[in-house]
Order: C-alpha cells, then sequence, then structure tokens
C-alpha cells in the first residue's frame, strides 16, 4: 500500500455490551458466512484473504464533520471561500479534546485502518498564530493521540475563512504580499505534514485546495492561472522525501462565488500533477453532476503516480453529503480494485453535514466506503476478465448481475464481527446512547 496505517484500534467495550463481546446472532452470523465463503470460492474467490486485504486499506476520516468545519483557529468565525455547512444538531464538539472524543467513539465503530486527515484551523495553540506561522508544535496533541491509537494523519493547508481570503483569491491574488501570505501558509502546512510522517512513521498525504474564482465571467482567465502555476511552484519548491510527506492539488468546477470560473480548475491540476510530480485530488462533488470521478480514475493514472481520492456526494452541487453506498461509490471502488491501483491511491472522505448527528455522519459514510471496497474484492475478478478478453459479453454482464446480489452481506458481517465492531445498525445504539450521556450536555 501506499500509505500503511501503522496499525488499528480496537473497540470500545462499553454501553450494554454491543460492542467488545459477543452479539447474539453471532451463530447465525457465522453460518451465513460459511455458506457465502463456499459460493465465493466457486468462483475463484478466497474470502479470508479479501479480508485480510480490505482490512488494511487506510481510509482517512475527515476531522471536519465533526464541528462544522469551525476549527480552533477562531471558532466563532464565519465559513467563506464557497464553503457553507447548513443544520444545527446539537452536540457539536466545541474544542480539541471534544474533537477526539468523537472521534474515538466513531472510530470505535469503523472497522479495518484508518487515517485522521486534519485541516490547518484545527491547531491547538495558547495565543493566536497567523496561518504563515503554523508550526508542528501547534499539533503535537493530535501526533500523541495519534501515536496512541495507532493512526497516520493527513493535512491540508486552511485557504479559507480568513480576512486575506475574503475576495476568493489566495495563492492567485493579484497583490503579491497577499499571495505570499498564503504561499508561506502553505509552505508552512508542508512541514506540518513532513512532521507527522516522520512521528508516525507513515507518510502525511498534504492536500492543497484553493477558493479561487470568480462569481461572474472575468475578463482574464490566463493570468490568474499563470499565476497560481508559479506560487504552486514556489509553496512546493523545497523536496521533502515521500517516506514523510506528499503533495497534492485539488480542482473544482465551480462553487458558491466561484459559479462563473474557477482558477484552480480539473484541467489545471491534472496537467499540474502530471508535469510536477505531485498527487491529483479528485473530489466526487467538484465535477459536472453529469461527470463521475470512477470513469476520470483510470485516465489520470496514465499520466500520474498516485491520487488522492476525497469521496463525498454531491446533490446537484458541490454540497458534499454523508457519502452512501450508491452506484458511484462502488464503481470507484470497483475501479480502484479491478485496476490494481489501490496501491498508488490515499482514499479519504470529505463532507460534512450538521442537519444529523454528526458522529452517526462519520460512521456511515466510513463503513460504507469500506463495504465498496470488500465488494469490489469479492468479484471473480479472473472469471470476469476471461469472459471479456475472450469476448464473451454476455457471461462478463451475467457475472457483474448476479455479483449485486451475491452473499457478500454476509461476508461484511462476518468481518465486522471478526474485528469486534457492530453487526448491521447495533452501532447506531451506541452513538444514541453517546449523543444521550456526552453530546447532549454540551452547550450549542
Amino acid at each position: 500500500m501506499m500509505q500503511e496505517a501503522p496499525g488499528d484500534r480496537s473497540a470500545d467495550k462499553v454501553h450494554g455490551g454491543r460492542v467488545g463481546q459477543q452479539m447474539p446472532q453471532t451463530n447465525s452470523i457465522t453460518k451465513a458466512y460459511e455458506l457465502a465463503r463456499e459460493h465465493f470460492a466457486t468462483l475463484g474467490v478466497d474470502t479470508e484473504a479479501v479480508l485480510a486485504r480490505v482490512d488494511a486499506v487506510p481510509v482517512s476520516m475527515h476531522c471536519w464533520q465533526g464541528d462544522d468545519v469551525k476549527g480552533f483557529e477562531n471558532p466563532n468565525g464565519e465559513l467563506t471561500g464557497g464553503i457553507q455547512v447548513s443544520g444545527n444538531y446539537p452536540g457539536r464538539a466545541r474544542n480539541a479534546v471534544e474533537l477526539r472524543a468523537d472521534l474515538d467513539k466513531a472510530m470505535s465503530l469503523i472497522p479495518g485502518a484508518k487515517r485522521l486527515n486534519l485541516h490547518a484551523i484545527y491547531l491547538e495553540a495558547d495565543k493566536p498564530v497567523e496561518r504563515d506561522a503554523i508550526e508542528p508544535r501547534h499539533f503535537a496533541n493530535w501526533v500523541d493521540w495519534a501515536k496512541a491509537n495507532k493512526l497516520g494523519l493527513d493535512f491540508n493547508p486552511s485557504c479559507f475563512s480568513h480576512p486575506k481570503s475574503a475576495d476568493n483569491r489566495t495563492l492567485s491574488h493579484p497583490d503579491k504580499a497577499i499571495r505570499q501570505f498564503w504561499i508561506d501558509h502553505c509552505k508552512a502546512s508542508r512541514k506540518v505534514s513532513e512532521s507527522f510522517g516522520k512521528a508516525l512513521g507513515t507518510a502525511s498525504v498534504m492536500n492543497i485546495w484553493i477558493p479561487d474564482g470568480s462569481k461572474d465571467y472575468p475578463f482574464d482567465r490566463y493570468g490568474p492561472r499563470e499565476t497560481l502555476k508559479a506560487a504552486l511552484d514556489e509553496v512546493i519548491a523545497e523536496k521533502i522525501s515521500t517516506d514523510f510527506h506528499y503533495d497534492a492539488v485539488e480542482g473544482k468546477l465551480f462553487g458558491i462565488g466561484a459559479e462563473a470560473y474557477t482558477v484552480g480548475s480539473n484541467e489545471f491540476y491534472l496537467a499540474y500533477a502530471a508535469t510536477r510530480g505531485t498527487m491529483l485530488c479528485l473530489d466526487a462533488g467538484h465535477f459536472h453532476p453529469t461527470e463521475v470521478v470512477s470513469d476520470k480514475l483510470s485516465a489520470a493514472f496514465q499520466f500520474v503516480d498516485r491520487v488522492l481520492l476525497h469521496v463525498s456526494r454531491p446533490m446537484r452541487w458541490d454540497s458534499d453529503h454523508v457519502v452512501l453506498f450508491d452506484d458511484e461509490l462502488q464503481a470507484i471502488a470497483n475501479e480502484l480494485v479491478r485496476g490494481d491501483v489501490l496501491g498508488r491511491t490515499a482514499i479519504g472522505l470529505d463532507y460534512f453535514d450538521a442537519s444529523i448527528n454528526r458522529i452517526a455522519a462519520w460512521v456511515i459514510g466510513m463503513r460504507n466506503m469500506r463495504k465498496a471496497l470488500l465488494k469490489a474484492m469479492l468479484e471473480p475478478k479472473a472469471a470476469l476478465a476471461a469472459a471479456e478478453t475472450s469476448g464473451d459479453f454476455a457471461l462478463r454482464m451475467a457475472l457483474m448481475e448476479e455479483h449485486k446480489t451475491s452473499p457478500w452481506a454476509a461476508v461484511w458481517n462476518h468481518y465486522c464481527e471478526s474485528r469486534n465492531v457492530p453487526v448491521g445498525t447495533a452501532w447506531f445504539d451506541v452513538v444514541k446512547a453517546y449523543e444521550r450521556d456526552v453530546l447532549a450536555k454540551r452547550e450549542a
């Protein structure tokens, strides 16, 4: 794998025996799994090997779902830069201690290797720190927590919600002083990212996303992109070993306040990643509603070595809904497995929904991502490849269709039970108990 997690975490042993103890349906789960195992064996698929493989794929959970992208730099500030969060469900994390507790609870309900994705605004400092002055020491508590829980950390510069980003211009800003501020912020962020990799023994992926764009049709499209290219070149000029750090760049078609023109378009960043050797970030919500990331993966991998996935669910625009187990999520997982590019891919989730229990949102999305990977790995790959190579497209179609209703869910249930996390919706009881005992006692 490109970025192996140092290890995984065992589930909490709390809340009425739901987690950490055998569940009443254990025998039925075991029986169903044995039947499923026999079924997949007839297709040449070893379910035990699949379970070991899927368990080792790290998925990076995004910290910003837990507090509505507020961070700790200025928790009472307003989101700007095309980012909005709707809803006001009670129990939002108000500080790093609460956020880490919520992350602990969510991660205890999710099987498999995990990482945490941090934004720069989640620093912890005794006094205000400007973004171009952030240092690894401002994230020391996060590193200690990650070490204790055997997690990898990923990172992001926060080029939004700041007075110097108020006009939706950062790395492409025509004012040299403002542009340099954001260049220096990204440089400082690279040092933080590198420190994560050195401290935790697993490379941190640092993703650069900027809100730069125009609400209405601009006169000059060329100039800002030329400026952005030069700024990015300055940001990544200092070489950092990929043993510790990867650079990634993230494009976007449009957003709030950038409906007519986005400086960092997907075409721009594909070319940049291909020529500069960075990772390319493909966000599932950053394309036209008729486009899908799953179809872009095999094309991008021909020209870039590594891809960062921000798995999200758009609804008409880049609205970052909770990831569902839908056709596109499965198609993304299929492409990663069929193309054998998991080792060149960093998988991270990116959504923020404040209209429902935030921990439930994490758990649903993370479990769905791993479900999709598991189902993809259970495909009869050899039989499908042989059918396609021989031109037997009817057999190819039949195999694909039958897999949709194959007993993969029995394998998933066994996987959850064997990794000591709740089966089915039993995890929701744990979340509701935590809401009653912890979240409900937090002030708005």
